[in-house]
């Protein structure tokens, strides 16, 4: 690209489950996901709730701020289209003005899940190669990339991370569970669930784990390696569907092991 240097890079750990909900609000908190619930429930819903689940991420951050005693000048923004990553980049002067902004992207997040359902993008990422030059056409042509470009300019510091990675999945693992039980296919979290021990990773004291209960039950199971999670009403169908697609939320080094960047601009 030419328009940055890396200044420092590192890997992190994850935590379980790698999935937004849990991963991302650990990050804008400073907390893990139980301290959150009990210190903070009107900021937390748990896995069996309808809404979604990572809508106050602006307000972790700034209880974070406050509680840590710092004080500082910053904005946080959800990107999720086009449009509003342009309306960001108009907002670039103002941002230039703040001590920390931060910018979460979440197309390609967006894009996994799209992957599973549409099967135009199944075809058009249809392996890992295939997923990473999908990925690197839209930065290329993002509005990311655009405030990039603007920014290198300035004297800045610009820091990239994520909050979980991804896995292509391929052996379907057969889980029993009542209606309570979370859907993601690589962990599920619910008071009766069913399952073979020896082709899972399990937490039976969420406590012990830092992890919110619903119940006095309530137990983590995580998939390893590339197996899913599907129960086995229709499964020879589900195994079918779900077989290659991208998906997070379990136990593996793709999932856990992330990236952090500081860059500066070259000029």
């Amino acid at each position: 690209m030419g328009l940055f240097r890396i200044v420092e890079e590192d890997i992190y750990y994850s935590i379980l489950p790698t999935a937004t909900q849990y991963s991302r609000n650990a990050i804008f908190a400073g907390m893990m996901p139980d301290q959150i619930a009990r210190t903070m429930p009107q900021y937390w819903i748990n896995d069996d709730e309808e809404e979604g689940k990572n809508k106050f991420e602006e307000e972790l951050f700034r209880n974070q701020l406050a509680r840590k005693g710092l004080k500082y000048k910053w904005s946080y923004c959800k990107i999720s289209s086009g449009p509003e990553g342009k309306k960001a980049n108009e907002r670039i002067n103002q941002m230039l003005d703040n001590d920390i902004n931060i910018l979460v992207y979440n197309f390609v997040d967006i894009l996994s899940h799209a992957r599973t359902d549409i099967g135009l993008i199944r075809d058009l990422a249809e392996d890992e190669s295939a997923y990473r030059s999908l990925i690197h056409s839209w930065f290329i042509h993002s509005s990311l990339f655009e405030m990039l470009k603007i920014l290198s300019s300035h004297r800045v510091r610009v820091i990239f991370s994520t909050d979980h990675g991804t896995i292509r999945v391929q052996n379907a693992v057969k889980v029993i569970g009542d209606k309570q039980t979370s859907s993601n296919l690589r962990y599920k979290s619910g008071r009766n669930l069913d399952y073979d021990p020896e082709k899972i990773f399990e937490i039976i004291s969420p406590a012990k784990a830092l992890l919110p209960k619903t119940n006095i039950t309530t137990k983590y199971i995580f998939a390893t390696n590339k197996d899913f999670l599907i129960y086995p009403n229709n499964f020879n169908h589900y195994a079918g569907y779900y077989r290659n697609t991208y998906q997070h939320g379990g136990i593996s080094l793709q999932e856990m092991l992330l990236p952090v960047a500081t860059l500066e601009p070259v000029s």
